[in-house]
């Protein structure tokens, strides 16, 4: 299960630095018209960012219960002085 989980977080991270790359690429096949090359990223990043939303998605692992409870303290004041009266 970690194995696995592990390979679903490295392949997350690696969506997260790609896609990035790609609308930037995009970004500039468009303002140089190159709308075939645009209209291929697009698709490429739509695939990812599915791929991405269904990493997301994916159920975790639920983490083990903490072994020992933690017990509140009740602090303890000390009584302030009282003022000496004039």
């Amino acid at each position: 299960m970690s194995a696995e989980l592990d390979a679903k977080r490295t392949r997350l991270a690696v969506l997260e630095r790609e896609l990035p790359q790609l609308a930037t690429r995009h970004d500039f096949a468009m303002s140089a018209f190159r709308f075939d090359e645009a209209r291929e990223l697009q698709r490429r990043i739509a695939v990812l960012e599915r791929e991405r939303a269904a990493l997301v998605t994916a159920p975790r692992a639920v983490a083990p219960p903490p072994q020992t409870v933690p017990v509140p303290v009740r602090v303890q004041r000390r009584p302030l002085p009282r003022r000496r009266q004039r």
